[in-house]
């Protein structure tokens, strides 16, 4: 399953790359800071997956959000913000994101629902 991370601090972006690569399955195609680099790698990489952060500078996930859901195939969003409020919840959700998760308390469930996500995905094919 290929993922790809957006997000405007390095400490997340190294830190995700790095769990995300020890889970059976997963390919992190790529990662960016920026709204218009984080559009521009997953329109060129084309992930099963993109995470998202909401507030990044120039731009956002949201807007990012906007764009790739356009896309004929667009990946599975999961927004992983600092920002869980219900407004930004209801406003991604809306937008086509398929997972919401805070930063602060919930960062293992992107590594949990990925590992299923391979799972499902092997069972799948199998």
């Amino acid at each position: 399953m290929r993922v790809y991370v957006v997000d405007d601090s390095p400490l997340v972006r190294e830190r995700l790359v790095a769990l995300l690569s020890e889970i059976h399955g997963i390919d992190v195609v790529g990662a960016a800071e920026s709204a218009k680099e984080g559009i521009a790698g997953i329109i060129s990489q084309e992930p099963d997956v993109a995470i998202l952060d909401i507030r990044m500078p120039a731009g956002s996930g949201i807007s990012v959000l906007d764009e790739i859901k356009r896309a004929n195939k667009p990946p599975v969003i999961i927004m992983l913000t600092n920002y869980p409020y219900p407004q930004y919840r209801r406003k991604c959700m809306d937008a086509g994101a398929d997972y919401f998760f805070d930063k602060s308390n919930e960062f293992h469930k992107v590594t949990d629902v990925l590992s299923r996500m391979v799972v499902e995905r092997e069972s799948a094919d199998g």
